[in-house]
């Protein structure tokens, strides 16, 4: 009969995480609420204990069908005949542990690599634990954190239908549907996740199993959009002032957690295009806010402890109501405290768009070499071709789009990228006008949901367009004069767009 992993739960009985509650009790009830299948974990029993708590477990799994699996103890589990044993890959080794078991036995091995994943499907395991993808207390000697990245290299070099595996590390209602969207390689996804927290120490376990399983089982909100296939740079330009006017007549809430120097401007930017704005850091007002509708852009400009643990909580809650969130990690290169904060963001929420400059891109892509002063990219040496690749490296990583600022612009959704030459070079001597982009596009996100490729280039079209026709206006004279004319410009152009004239879009430089 077929396993089910879906929903595989790792027993913790020390007191940090059970109280005073009893073990059996808390499996019972995970069981009856959907856990699959279950691995007893203790690290702190003697042999005999062990081999009485496993059986009374197995007694509580049996009628439900749910195979019972001991942690690293082969001997606990012959004597309490489970149904097999997961090993670490400090433990025994797998064919040793067949011997002992049998053939029936079902045997799996946590991997954190393609050659550790290779070496326990040629020793006989019987499915792969894949980790750890996020820090997690429960597991004090994790020596690698490989994220939903290094999750999906190793699917990826396994065969469809080969061999079940499960993700394991951090897992848990607010991320469990992006680990199992993101860390999906072309011919192969996760059987399953494992979780521990998330079950072990809930209130209720049965309501934490029934939660996960049906997170497991429904299509996430944040992907009910098209991403991939092939765009032609005519379709997207032609569609671009549908997308514009749209703004004006839905008038979607654009909400901006950014910094102070930037505020003011990004709340005019977005009144201009026709978006309504609100400047709100608190994470705690997000999920009402979410709820209204519209996108939610995080701005990196501040990294104090408060202000990260306000974006995750933004993020979440804008990833739990389906709307879009962009990512703007600004200055990611420049500290090590920036670094961090980007890795926190990263691994908290799913982000329809990032955007940033090559070294803010580099760092997300894992490039700890990339230094940048301040939070401005510095001079490049990368060609075209270097940059649009790291782009397409990131979008196609993250299942998201990823735009590259720069003197040209690269915009890519892991299926096709795009080269965008507008703007003006007034954009670069001002500050906030990377922020304020990021503020234009979000508000297209928002106003035409389930298409982030071409909301993200029409948002780029009207926001770097306007600049160059504010740059040529006669009362502009430099950038104190420039900054009104762009704000502007971009009301005229959504003007424009509302009364379906296209003709400001004979500018765009789009192309693939």
């Amino acid at each position: 009969m077929p396993v089910d992993y879906s929903l595989y739960l790792v027993t913790d009985n020390t007191r940090t995480i059970l109280g005073d509650r009893k073990l059996e009790d808390v499996v019972k009830a995970a069981v009856e609420g959907g856990v699959t299948i279950v691995q007893y974990r203790d690290k702190q029993s003697e042999t005999a204990e062990m081999i009485q708590s496993a059986r009374s477990l197995r007694e509580i799994c049996q009628p439900h069908g749910v195979p019972l699996i001991i942690n690293d103890r082969v001997d606990v589990a012959f004597a309490a005949q489970a149904q097999g044993v997961h090993l670490g890959q400090s433990d025994m080794d797998p064919t040793v542990a067949r011997q002992i078991l049998g053939p029936h036995a079902m045997i799996g091995v946590t991997v954190s690599s393609w050659t550790e994943a290779l070496d326990a499907v040629v020793a006989g395991a019987d499915y792969l634990g894949i980790g750890t993808v996020y820090a997690t207390p429960t597991k004090k000697d994790t020596k690698s954190i490989i994220g939903t990245t290094g999750v999906r290299g190793i699917l990826e070099r396994l065969l469809a239908g080969s061999m079940p595996t499960v993700a394991i590390g951090g897992i848990n209602v607010q991320n469990v549907q992006r680990v199992l969207f993101q860390s999906q390689a072309e011919n192969k996804q996760l059987d399953g996740v494992a979780v521990v927290s998330a079950i072990m120490s809930a209130d209720s376990a049965k309501s934490a199993a029934q939660m996960l399983r049906h997170l497991i089982a429904e299509p996430p909100t944040f992907i009910s959009r098209t991403l991939g296939g092939a765009r032609s740079v005519d379709d997207l330009t032609r569609r671009t002032n549908e997308v514009v006017s749209e703004l004006r007549s839905k008038k979607p809430l654009c909400h901006n957690m950014t910094n102070l120097v930037v505020q003011n401007f990004a709340a005019n930017v977005a009144l201009a295009v026709g978006s309504s704005p609100i400047m709100a850091n608190n994470g705690d007002e997000a999920p009402e806010l979410a709820n209204l509708g519209g996108a939610l852009v995080v701005n990196m400009g501040s990294i104090t402890p408060e202000a990260i643990n306000n974006y995750v909580k933004a993020a979440q809650a804008y990833n739990a109501c389906g709307q879009p969130v962009l990512l703007d990690p600004v200055g990611a290169g420049a500290t090590g405290l920036r670094r961090e904060a980007v890795k926190t963001l990263m691994s908290s929420g799913y982000f329809e768009v990032i955007k940033g400059n090559e070294n803010e891109i580099r760092v997300l892509l894992g490039d700890i070499s990339t230094q940048q002063k301040g939070v401005d990219s510095g001079a490049s040496t990368s060609s075209g071709n270097e940059k649009a690749l790291l782009a397409y490296k990131l979008a196609k990583r993250e299942r998201n789009v990823v735009v590259l600022t720069g003197e040209t612009d690269y915009i890519s959704d892991g299926s096709q990228t795009y080269a965008m030459k507008n703007g003006d070079e007034y954009l670069g001597v001002i500050t906030g006008s990377g922020c304020t982009l990021g503020t234009t596009i979000a508000a297209c996100l928002g106003g035409h949901r389930g298409d982030p490729l071409l909301a993200t280039i029409s948002g780029m079209l009207m926001f770097e367009i306007a600049s160059e026709r504010a740059s040529a206006r006669n009362d502009v004279h430099g950038p104190g004069t420039f900054v009104p004319a762009l704000i502007d410009e971009l009301y005229n152009i959504s003007c424009l767009a509302s009364q379906s004239d296209d003709r400001w879009l004979a500018n765009a430089k789009v192309e693939e």
